[in-house]
């Protein structure tokens, strides 16, 4: 075997294992979860308003508002869909999130209305008010069952 011809085994060898090594790159990186930029957005807000009171993880192992004259702990996040048959409530949520809820019997709800909060932070932008509701409903329903 000649010189060229060696040259053109080794060169052929060598694109074959750059081939070998992008394919295998590309599916490494395929196979990386994609991260729904929704419950990415959801979950910076849950980070800046949530997470005090419901804990990091949605639990409600954080402490009772320090105004509220309820000893009891907020609500697990990550039992919703299980406490509501198996479905996600996201009507409730979006709901709560944004008018707050009433609690006649117990007195006013010390969860902040985000609704209210959303707005001035937008200056009334019902459009961003919405997005930053859906979203933190998005990242509260990936939070279900963990």
């Amino acid at each position: 075997m000649g010189s060229r011809a060696i040259h053109k085994v080794i060169a052929s060898c060598a694109l074959l294992g750059l081939a070998a090594n992008l394919s295998a790159a590309q599916e490494k990186t395929s196979k990386q979860p994609k991260v729904d930029p929704a419950i990415a957005a959801g979950a910076k807000l849950y980070k800046e308003n949530c997470e005090v009171c419901h804990g990091d993880d949605g639990k409600g192992n954080g402490p009772p508002p320090k105004s509220s004259p309820f000893t009891e702990p907020p609500p697990d996040l990550t039992t919703l869909t299980k406490r509501h048959n198996g479905v996600f409530p996201k009507g409730y949520v979006k709901s709560v999130l944004h008018t707050g809820i009433s609690l006649p019997d117990h007195g006013p709800a010390e969860m902040p209305v985000w609704g209210l909060v959303f707005k001035a932070m937008t200056k009334s932008d019902e459009e961003k008010i919405a997005a930053r509701i859906n979203d933190l409903t998005a990242y509260i329903e990936s939070l279900q069952g963990k």
